[in-house]
């Protein structure tokens, strides 16, 4: 599934491959589904996750230096398009307008952290606030969303980024949070964190041969280029260890 992104204008087009034809025979091929309803104007770097026949799409980039924080939902049964609107938290504001966040679905909950905000007044300026905030959405069954809330956290968090990877794993005890990498400036993080009633962070290098100590993501002319720095020796993964280690 493709939503939006950036390419000289960015397009609110919502895009699916299609697996089999009318006879049944496999395929390849995308195809632009008629969708109604609350349709979001295009935007990049937002965030997306998939609940059964339901996506989420949370924030982005739809104009230069202009962000959103709004929240739609697409019931892709029906291909349509819902604007929401959670309740805030009772212990914080709402998040900002954000681009280059994680939205992470658990269960029936999905999972904010970090992005790049701009605090410019002027819409053709740009002042960015890198962001460590981590926001808890409450689903609602099958359609719509209940509110947001900001989870007790203990521990030292992941340090303000954008463009960082979390996944959920959900194994033995309660689910984690893993945190990898992302931008300020030159940035390499891993973060485990548990999140229930009370969550908490640690923060840990990576602890496998081979694992980049530093990743340098840069443009070069008309391409992107990404490089790495391998650590200098292997080390284990403590819990224990300096959460700011990893940034150093």
């Amino acid at each position: 599934i493709c939503i939006s992104g950036l390419k000289k204008k960015k397009k609110n087009h919502f895009t699916i491959p299609k697996t089999r034809n009318a006879s049944g025979h496999p395929l390849t091929q995308w195809f632009l589904p008629a969708v109604r309803g609350d349709i979001p104007s295009g935007c990049a770097a937002h965030g997306f996750v998939c609940e059964g026949t339901r996506i989420l799409v949370f924030g982005g980039m739809v104009e230069y230096g202009k962000y959103t924080n709004s929240l739609y939902e697409l019931q892709a049964s029906r291909w349509l398009w819902k604007k929401l609107k959670p309740r805030a938290p009772r212990n914080a504001s709402l998040p900002c307008p954000r681009i280059g966040h994680s939205f992470t679905l658990v269960g029936s909950k999905c999972y904010l952290f970090g992005g790049l905000a701009n605090d410019s007044e002027d819409p053709n300026g740009n002042i960015p606030r890198y962001l460590d905030d981590f926001y808890e959405l409450e689903l609602q069954p099958l359609t719509g969303a209940k509110g947001w809330n900001v989870p007790d956290t203990k521990g030292g968090g992941p340090s303000a980024r954008e463009s960082h990877t979390c996944v959920s794993y959900a194994g033995v005890g309660s689910p984690k949070l893993y945190v990898f990498g992302g931008m300020q400036g030159r940035i390499n993080c891993f973060a485990q964190g548990d999140f229930s009633p009370a969550s908490e962070f640690k923060t840990c290098q990576p602890g496998f041969p081979g694992a980049p100590a530093a990743v340098k993501i840069s443009k070069v002319n008309d391409s992107v280029q990404i490089t790495w720095e391998p650590p200098s020796s292997p080390s284990d993964c403590s819990a224990e260890a300096d959460p700011d280690a990893a940034d150093r």
